[in-house]
């Protein structure tokens, strides 16, 4: 290992120390070489465990590549790193239509290599550091388990110096802390089991607080069907695992429980609009699954999405377009430990929603929300998956906020696939929706339609990432006028001054239906001239992933990307951020070998910009 040793003495110091420590401490477990002249020739692995609620060992083992480790450093810059929570891809990903084609028979092993036996998820770190010579390279694949098939979803929307990792596993129902002080390695901080979250299943999002605990939505109902009793001494009946209602909890950093909040009110929800199955003697529409948070204003903003069994464990058409949620629920966050829904709107249906399928109304599957971020501006933002549609509310703080449909995507799905037509809304797929820190622009990722979902002779449509400018909308406070309400305004934007403006669009997949990104993260840390990182309201770059839920049938090519935001608010593709296997642009999680081994295709849902603690001030 004395060459090894040595190679690491030219680093800055920070690395130096983490890893010469580890060496010196036999903390390193080994050094690994794979087969067949692999890339990762050398693999150092470093493990942190815990225990688990159930008495069992829980573990992070961190496998990093010594050679793009000490390449990312070669900079002159201080490390950026992109982390991305990635799941394992297996026979278990195929979708009832592909049963035919089972991923056991590599037809196209280039394009498409799978294990047909679970392998181990992880937390990707890749280096994002401008000028690197490891630009784009996977630097460590930090493993978990021993929980397979956990199905890794959503983090945190953004992350700030001290902060801990929340991330999901959708199909798992646990949710992992990450303590990433220190990368690229990353240790395991805690885990919660679906045995502490007994009111609720399918962990979505998260949101960290200033305290460094978070929030998280859990979308889908209570573990075990029937009553359930919530912290605050409520109860609600649920029908159980992955279906209604879901809850919030609020995690420690240590992965602990401290709060169970029913989302579900205590009376009946619309009957009409919130179908369960199987039914519930009080029917509702409480799966949340989008998140954020003002703390000054003491107020929590979630977006109900559907019944989450009849989208991820059943990839034929759900049953019905009523368990698509149309509702966004506000929150009195005015004591932590005792969130409270204080609202449930219905978003309305729009000027499409003219006896056609439900399905594709406005209004339907509220998968994400957003909300405005200086003093002074109270407003937030939610978006539907299969309505295609953006909503506005000018004030969270109020008893009823007043939501207004604010853009059509069909406005922005002809920039991004010519070929669409005015006809781009409908079931197109958006997902990652955020506003910028200075509350100017709202970024918006959308995969596309898939073939067919308008009928027999629909083509579908590509996606890509949008970016609106909402400024006048923003500051128009209370008194904003714009409204989608007329046919014109469906492709041809809102007819007010104050509505929103397509300022930038980066098509990603150009052609491919279906192709497009579904979650997305900003890079709010820029590099002062002291040498260190800062938090910025001025975002220069921002990060895609192309992946949703493989057994929904709606899969993606796994492939993650960086787009440019020009000075002007246009969009473009970072072309310098290449695959190390292909010299492809964006990264591709499929591919053979991982410094954790030959485990094959992965599937990369979300990511944050990060760096070490040391590195940011």
């Amino acid at each position: 290992m004395r060459a090894r040793r040595q190679s690491l003495r030219s680093r800055p110091s920070t690395q130096k120390k983490i890893l010469l420590g580890l060496l010196a401490l036999g903390v390193v477990a080994g050094v690994t070489t794979l087969p067949g002249g692999d890339a990762y020739a050398d693999v150092q692995t470093v493990k942190s465990s815990l225990k688990g609620a159930d008495g069992k060992d829980y573990w992070v083992e961190n496998n990093i590549d010594t050679d793009a480790a000490e390449g990312s450093h070669e900079a002159s810059t201080r490390p950026e790193y992109m982390v991305v929570w990635a799941g394992d891809e297996n026979v278990a990903d195929t979708a009832v239509p592909d049963v035919k084609n089972l991923p056991g028979s590599l037809t196209n092993p280039t394009d498409k290599v799978r294990n047909a036996l679970p392998g181990p998820d992880f937390m990707a770190v890749v280096d994002v550091t401008k000028g690197s010579p490891s630009y784009g390279k996977v630097v460590n694949t930090a493993t978990v388990g021993p929980l397979v098939e956990n199905e890794p979803h959503h983090m945190q929307y953004s992350w700030r110096k001290g902060d801990k990792i929340y991330a999901g596993g959708l199909f798992s129902a646990a949710t992992y802390v990450f303590d990433v002080s220190a990368l690229p390695e990353l240790k395991l901080s805690g885990i919660s089991l679906p045995s502490q979250t007994l009111c609720g299943s399918v962990p979505d999002a998260y949101w960290v607080l200033k305290d460094g605990t978070a929030y998280g939505t859990y979308m889908g109902g209570p573990v075990v069907p029937g009553p359930c009793t919530y912290s605050n001494g409520e109860v609600r009946t649920g029908n159980g695992f992955a279906g209604t209602p879901g809850e919030v909890v609020r995690f420690g950093p240590d992965g602990q429980k401290l709060v169970e909040a029913p989302a579900a009110t205590s009376t009946p929800e619309d009957p009409t609009q919130c179908l369960n199955m199987p039914a519930l003697g009080q029917p509702s529409c409480a799966n949340p699954h989008g998140i954020q948070v003002r703390e000054d204003l003491n107020t929590m903003v979630t977006s109900d999405y559907a019944e989450p069994r009849t989208i991820i464990l059943d990839p034929v058409k759900a049953p019905s377009p009523y368990l698509r949620r149309p509702t966004v629920r506000t929150w009195d966050i005015s004591d932590l430990n005792h969130p409270k829904v204080k609202s449930v709107s219905y978003l309305p249906t729009g000027p499409r929603s003219n006896g056609q399928d439900p399905l594709h109304n406005e209004n339907r599957a509220a998968m994400e929300t957003t909300v405005t971020n200086l003093p002074g501006h109270k407003g937030a933002f939610a978006q539907t998956m299969q309505g295609g549609a953006l909503f506005y509310t000018p004030d969270i703080t109020v008893p009823e906020p007043q939501w207004r449909e604010i853009y059509d995507l069909s406005n922005a799905v002809k920039e991004l696939d010519p070929a669409a037509g005015d006809n781009g809304g409908p079931s197109s797929n958006g997902g990652w929706l955020q506003t910028s820190p200075d509350d100017t622009t709202l970024y918006h990722a959308i995969i596309g339609r898939k073939p067919g979902a308008l009928g027999e002779d629909d083509p579908g449509t590509s996606g890509g990432v949008i970016a609106l400018d909402i400024s006048k909308l923003v500051e128009a406070g209370d008194k904003a006028t714009c409204s989608i309400d007329t046919a014109d305004e469906i492709a041809g934007g809102g007819a007010e001054s104050d509505c929103p403006t397509l300022k930038g669009h980066q098509a990603i997949n150009p052609g491919v239906a279906a192709g497009g990104p579904h979650w997305g993260a900003l890079d709010t840390l820029t590099l002062g001239d002291d040498g260190f990182y800062h938090q910025t309201d001025q975002p220069k770059r921002l990060a895609t992933a192309n992946y949703f839920v493989a057994r929904t049938g709606t899969d993606g090519d796994h492939r993650v990307c960086i787009v440019d935001i020009e000075k002007d608010g246009q969009l473009k593709l970072d072309e310098d951020f290449k695959d190390e296997n292909t010299g492809d642009t964006c990264i591709s999680f499929n591919r053979e070998r991982w410094p954790h081994g030959a485990f094959g295709n992965a599937k990369p849902h979300s990511m944050l910009f990060v760096t070490n603690d040391a590195d940011i001030k």
